[in-house]
């Protein structure tokens, strides 16, 4: 029958009565305030490295230490979970960086002349930090297109211009929008063909949840070699202190560039990644070292055509009572009195199982499911949500890799908001597929208004949940004049959930 691939609604998390709570805090003078405590639970005792190490990160991603100390000249990194979560560093005491902690993208590899003299590696993409995301693959020769960056701001990949010149990716989107390649030679920006369309902005100032950068997108194939791909985006890291963080060193969390493409017949140069995300949450915040989350440049092209486009910078984020730094980090931070540390509770959807094969616990997005050959159409799709009224139904689009997608809608989910499920039947075609679910359903006024902030200060309506192959799980959000919104569907965790 072929293979299936899909993506597992990302968990997200409720907590809107201590959404409720960082706002009271925030905007009633005079009220005597707790001490912070980071929530440590102190099992994983001190981290004092005192080499360059690098970390595996634990299924949760999350450390308990009493204290943590990188010295000068120790660099810390982190090998990613199977989940690829942020890394979220919990202490109970201080905690002080003078050296190095590192949650980069990877650049993406050089292509043709400008490569290692390696075929087989022109066109592999950048890959992005701890719960960042992948860039797009580099298009292959003889000018095949590439692939769009992966994330909630992935960019698009470049495309052929004029039928003869191999055009760059977009960059990754994350605070702002990533830059756009145009490919054209004359008249105003404006009216040149865009190539790489750059990722879109995401996210939420505040952080709540941790989310990191998105991919590049990849560069159009040459005659004789791939363009290279995009840069992947920058990891996610929070690390909270019940007393002080003290950072002398440096927090770096930047997208990668993208690889060269120089030589007779290169490709396009990929999109830079976009940076990543840096939350630090203590009862003091100290010291004037370097903090960066910037985006990814690109790599040097054949010609001007070729070039790609850069990312867009990521997120920084500082809470707490007393802030004694007095340098900018990059890009410039947000900050507020110290919030929740996580976000908890969560509206998902999953899908479960296909022709009675139960979905792996943690999909990649390739090959999470192979059918027999003797498998026989229909088959059924099983559904599982939490946190979704029951009475809505879910939406399963099927897309072949050549062909039409189609679709088809499940009757109603049965059960309770906790947990439902549904199911629903449908012909799949030969070959590789990607399965997309969605569902919508109504919200109470009060969270309505709650979420207006990410949708041009007008009440949200109606929230759609959908889940794709290949990105982040997304929230189109539906005001009451019929504007949409789209936002990545962790955000709702942060903002509590409240149905009818």
């Amino acid at each position: 029958m072929g293979i299936l691939n899909f993506v597992k609604e990302q968990q997200m998390k409720r907590v809107l009565g201590q959404w409720m709570a960082v706002c009271f805090i925030a905007v009633v003078p005079g009220l005597a305030l707790a001490a912070f405590d980071s929530g440590s639970t102190g099992v994983d005792g001190p981290f004092n490295p005192t080499v360059n190490t690098v970390v595996q990160l634990p299924p949760s991603g999350v450390f308990n230490f009493t204290t943590v100390n990188i010295p000068v000249g120790v660099t810390v990194t982190f090998k990613k979970n199977s989940a690829n979560t942020p890394v979220v560093i919990l202490a109970s005491g201080d905690v002080a960086i003078a050296g190095v902690l590192d949650v980069r993208a990877a650049k993406s590899a050089d292509t043709g002349a400008a490569g290692d003299g390696n075929l087989g590696d022109d066109g592999l993409p950048g890959t992005g930090g701890p719960g960042g995301f992948d860039g797009g693959r580099g298009g292959l020769a003889p000018n095949v297109i590439g692939g769009s960056g992966v994330g909630p701001g992935g960019a698009t990949p470049g495309i052929m211009y004029n039928v003869s010149y191999p055009c760059g990716g977009g960059g990754g989107g994350y605070s702002q929008a990533g830059s756009s390649t145009y490919c054209g030679v004359s008249g105003p920006v404006g009216v040149k063909d865009v190539s790489g369309m750059g990722g879109a902005s995401y996210g939420s100032s505040v952080l709540l949840p941790l989310v990191g950068g998105s991919g590049g997108g990849g560069g159009m194939g040459g005659t004789t070699f791939a363009g290279s791909g995009g840069g992947g985006g920058g990891g996610a890291i929070l690390i909270a202190s019940t007393t002080t963080v003290n950072v002398t060193g440096s927090i770096l969390a930047d997208g990668s560039a993208s690889g060269a493409a120089n030589g007779a017949g290169a490709g396009a140069v990929g999109g830079g990644g976009s940076g990543g995300a840096i939350r630090i949450v203590a009862s003091t915040i100290s010291g004037n070292g370097t903090v960066s989350a910037q985006g990814g440049a690109v790599g040097s092209s054949q010609s001007s055509y070729q070039g790609g486009a850069s990312g867009a910078p990521g997120r920084v984020r500082l809470e707490a009572s007393a802030i004694t730094r007095t340098s900018a980090t990059n890009p410039v931070f947000t900050t507020d009195l110290p919030g929740s540390v996580f976000v908890a509770g969560a509206p998902t959807l999953a899908i479960s199982s296909v022709a009675g094969v139960a979905a792996p616990a943690a999909p990649t997005g390739n090959a999470d499911i192979v059918l027999p050959a003797t498998t026989v159409n229909p088959v059924t799709v099983t559904f599982t949500t939490t946190g979704v009224p029951v009475g809505n139904t879910i939406k399963l689009t099927v897309t072949p890799a050549s062909g039409a997608a189609t679709s088809v809608v499940s009757p109603a989910l049965t059960g309770s908001t906790t947990s439902a499920s549904s199911s629903v039947q449908v012909t799949l075609p030969q070959g590789p597929s990607v399965l997309q679910a969605q569902t919508t359903y109504t919200i109470v006024a009060a969270l309505g208004d709650v979420m207006s902030r990410y949708a041009g200060n007008e009440r949200v309506e109606r929230v759609t949940l959908t889940a794709i192959m290949g990105k982040s799980s997304t929230a189109t959000l539906h005001t009451i004049s019929g504007k949409e919104y789209q936002v990545p569907a962790m955000v709702l965790a942060s903002l509590g959930a409240g149905f009818q």
